[in-house]
């Protein structure tokens, strides 16, 4: 490596994280998101449609879906029997 690009090296933003025990900022370089490797860098979590974490689909977008549908229409039944009562 060169002089310019160490210089280069040690003039990147750094991650700024801070430690548990003393409070200082953590001193790695950060990425583009602005932490470093160790402090939520990398990962983007799964890719869209991933089955490697499938459990029991209780969050999947169609269960999600599902509940909401449900949701609304007990919403408006609920308000219905109201006006019928009252």
């Amino acid at each position: 490596m060169t002089a310019n690009s160490m210089e280069k090296a040690h003039a990147a933003p750094r991650c700024g994280a801070r430690r548990k025990y003393d409070g200082q900022p953590c001193q790695a370089p950060a990425m583009k998101n602005g932490r470093c490797y160790l402090h939520g860098g990398k990962s983007t979590g799964a890719p869209k449609g991933n089955k490697n974490g499938w459990k029991h689909g209780l969050r999947s977008a169609e269960a999600v879906a599902q509940r909401k549908r449900t949701t609304a229409l007990l919403r408006k039944l609920r308000a219905t029997l109201t006006q019928l009562t009252t």
